[in-house]
């Protein structure tokens, strides 16, 4: 930190840039585990509801050459019987099973029990499956069609699947090379306007169900074949070492949806196109397959008709659980130096194939002391992770379809997810940030949720010191913590650094949370990197000083300020 005569401080750490960096971690080792898994659904119809159809997706044991499920125990439980029962098998093979009830005069819950035994085995692979692919049997059709969420015959979309597969002489190599691309081209939100793989082509955004729409589009292009899955992940998280260092993986406890691709040689393998390759971990439970997520509607499908004339609206609510009776880990990993600049998993795997280079890393500018100081600061700036679903209850999330001209109302199931930590607790989280030019900081605001307690909080700006968390060189304004809102939801918390006449320079810095009292506050993030690093989001635990762990998400937060004119 350097001090001026004029009023201002201008924060400088040093940046030790690789030329370049790849995001493609090479995993061994394994995963297996116990799992009491429970969905509960809450209906409250009202006095002018007429019936009430409920549909489930029976789980399906299922076997790969990484990622295995076994399906146990499975029940269906009403607390009201239904007054009939249906089921069937569609032509996916999805076990679909309805309960119908009609006038139902109170509250019900229908809960949905199973036990999963799930394995993950990360060793070597070997494929040697050619490509171009052969022509397989007419049972894949559905897995190679175009589809209007899914178009392999869009120009653009197969034009580029043409183009990342060039020169490829095995599906393996066809394959790492178009997710590559879509790691690297898209990033995650929350809420898009549109689930379709076009959206995502054109804007590089998308949740869960865009990355595998966009993934199956382009893959089927190619003559690949590639289904939808969908199911459920749990929020338990897991370490993979990483020689002295831990990364820490774990996903919001909800609805996803990934893909699942077919290797001649290998036969359905899965992928979760956001970031792994080959597997994907044992905290997914798998529900339901198609050919995209127009197609996999049937589990936790809800219907129901009215009265005519009325406009009642059946409340609903789910609310998932899963317990570990047994949780048995053991992975480590390494970096490569190939691949996507965005994360991605994978075991080891013999093939021919031809790696993607790992991006260019540019060093940023060099701004002396003597061009700062005679700088202008008048134009307007904000930078960060700033894409959010601020003030959303996501216990209620569903949005509701009229059918048959508003006879019939309709609740699917949908995939926002609440992808946030808790960050008062035993943990310390640290989030980087890195500018390219020179900011006079006005404030920081973080996507913050409070659930409870008091006391007050503050936002610590901390340097960089070997591409870790360093001293705290600043601390903002502190709130009381009745300052911040009670309602549900994420909302912009700001932390007020106007007074301080601080300069940024150029470089990498880190944010941190401080507190006194007993606050119980949870941090939202956004999966993936949206805007920094791989390794750009540490914690520690405890009394530790080291910030030796990392975690496989960014939080989002916005920074507020001035640039030069």
């Amino acid at each position: 930190m350097y001090r001026f005569s004029v009023p201002l401080i201008v924060l400088s750490v040093l940046i030790i840039m690789s030329p370049c960096r790849a995001g493609n971690y090479l995993l061994n080792g394994g995963q297996r585990s116990q799992i009491a898994y429970t969905l509960r659904q809450k209906i409250q119809p009202t006095a002018e509801t007429v019936t009430v159809d409920l549909t489930f997706v029976q789980p399906q044991s299922f076997q790969s050459p990484t990622y295995n499920q076994e399906i146990h125990d499975f029940t269906i439980q009403a607390t009201i019987e239904p007054e009939h029962t249906d089921s069937w098998t569609d032509s996916y093979g999805n076990h679909i099973i309805k309960y119908s009830w009609s006038k139902p005069a109170k509250p019900f819950d229908v809960e949905v029990k199973l036990t999963a035994i799930n394995r993950v085995t990360l060793e070597k692979i070997n494929t040697s499956a050619p490509f171009p692919v052969a022509r397989l049997s007419a049972e894949f059709d559905p897995y190679l069609k175009s589809s209007g969420l899914a178009p392999k015959d869009d120009p653009e979309i197969s034009g580029k699947a043409r183009e990342m597969a060039a020169g490829s002489e095995t599906q393996f190599d066809a394959v790492q090379k178009i997710l590559s691309y879509i790691i690297d081209h898209v990033d995650y939100v929350l809420t898009p306007p549109d689930y379709g793989a076009r959206y995502t082509f054109d804007t590089g955004r998308g949740n869960c169900q865009n990355y595998s729409h966009l993934a199956a589009a382009m893959m089927r292009a190619e003559g690949i074949p590639v289904r939808i899955v969908n199911g459920v992940t749990l929020k338990q998280p897991y370490d993979v070492t990483l020689g002295k260092q831990v990364l820490t993986l774990n996903m919001a406890q909800g609805r996803h949806s990934w893909i699942e691709v077919y290797f001649p040689d290998l036969g359905w393998v899965p992928f979760d196109p956001q970031q792994t390759e080959l597997f994907v971990s044992n905290r997914f439970i798998r529900v339901e397959i198609g050919a995209d997520n127009e197609e996999t509607v049937n589990d936790g499908l809800v219907r129901w008709t009215r009265q005519k004339g009325s406009a009642d609206i059946l409340s609903f609510e789910e609310v998932i659980d899963a317990q570990f009776a047994a949780d048995n880990i053991s992975i480590e990993g390494k970096q490569l130096g190939f691949g996507p600049h965005g994360l991605l998993l994978q075991p080891e795997v013999s093939a021919r194939f031809v790696p993607v280079k790992a991006p260019e890393v540019k060093a940023p500018p060099v701004f002396t002391q003597e061009m700062i100081a005679a700088m202008k600061f008048g134009r307007d700036f904000q930078a960060g992770n700033t894409d959010f679903p601020e003030g959303i209850n996501f216990a209620f999330l569903r949005d509701k379809t009229d059918l048959e001209g508003g006879k019939v109302q309709e609740l699917k199931k949908n995939f926002l997810v609440e992808t946030a930590e808790y960050i008062t607790g035993r943990n310390q989280y640290c989030q980087i940030f890195t500018l390219d030019t020179p900011v006079k900081l006005f404030e920081i605001s973080l996507a913050l949720q409070k659930f409870g307690g008091d006391g007050r909080i503050w936002l610590e700006l901390r340097e960089d010191k070997d591409n870790s968390p360093g001293a705290v060189a600043a601390k903002s304004a502190e709130l009381n913590l009745n300052q911040l809102s009670s309602k549900p939801g994420y909302f912009w918390v700001n932390f007020d650094f106007s007074k301080q006449e601080l300069v940024l320079t150029p470089d990498k810095y880190w944010i941190s949370l401080g507190y006194e009292g007993t606050p119980v506050i949870n941090w939202f993030y956004s999966y993936g990197k949206p805007v920094g690093p791989i390794d750009g989001t540490r914690y520690r635990s405890g009394s530790q000083d080291a910030w030796d762990k990392s975690v496989g998400f960014e939080f989002n937060y916005r920074l507020t300020g001035l640039t030069a004119e």
